[in-house]
């Protein structure tokens, strides 16, 4: 892994985390800890997500029912998607912790805008109190949240419209505008349907709309990620804020 000189102006130092933070690689190495802690969490506690579940069950459908099938497949889609598009195969030091940070930043933004859509509807949930155990599930639960809805919404569900669009014609700009509002809205119903869906409410299904315009924009300017990583750090804060 490359380390850029100490000499390095600040400005170049910026653009070459800007530039490197979006690669499929990048992607892979700042996810990879989260995915093994994920996994091991669902074979260890059964802290399964929605999208993990769904995906599983698809996988099943067409024959590819072992557990490690799904995360060995996000591995070599992004080591394809990388390998494809001809990028450098290094990361300067640096880059991985910068991306934590963006993160982590990125997911108090979105808590920031839960917060004023709360208070503008004045919606308040009551806290629920539960076991050490059951809290630990739940937060291994939310790091698989965070890498497999951004896997299925993102990834392949925006990245599979844009591109139908544009094949049927549409200019690239309204093709990925018009891409991520509707992976918006399935990703908001999909919240609402299923054995893992809650109960349809106006306000919490109006925010995930707007987290999933938040995450795809995300997606589409800094890379899968960051999306992933930021989708993850909200959860988590969300989480342990009650």
């Amino acid at each position: 892994m490359a380390t850029p000189s100490e000499h390095t102006p600040l400005g170049q130092v910026a653009e070459q985390y800007w530039v490197q933070s979006r690669r499929p690689l990048a992607s892979l190495v700042f996810l990879a800890p989260l995915l093994v802690v994920y996994e091991a969490g669902v074979l260890l506690l059964g802290a399964q997500n929605g999208a993990d579940a769904f995906l599983r069950r698809l996988l099943d459908l067409l024959g590819f029912g072992q557990h490690f099938v799904l995360p060995i497949l996000t591995i070599c889609i992004l080591l394809a998607w990388h390998y494809l598009s001809r990028q450098p195969w290094e990361l300067s030091g640096g880059v991985i912790s910068g991306m934590a940070v963006e993160c982590l930043g990125l997911g108090l933004c979105l808590r920031v805008i839960l917060f004023l859509q709360d208070s503008l509807f004045r919606v308040f949930d009551d806290a629920v109190v539960v076991s050490i155990g059951t809290q630990l599930k739940e937060a291994v639960g939310l790091l698989g949240a965070g890498i497999y809805e951004e896997l299925l919404f993102r990834l392949i569900l925006l990245s599979l419209a844009a591109w139908l669009l544009r094949r049927m014609g549409v200019a690239p700009r309204p093709s990925t505008i018009a891409a991520a509002i509707v992976t918006s809205l399935l990703f908001a119903i999909a919240h609402h349907i299923g054995p893992y869906g809650e109960p349809l409410q106006g306000f919490r299904f109006l925010f995930r709309v707007l987290a999933g315009m938040f995450f795809a924009v995300v997606f589409i300017y800094r890379g899968f990620g960051i999306a992933a990583g930021s989708h993850a750090a909200y959860d988590i804060l969300a989480w342990l804020s009650g």
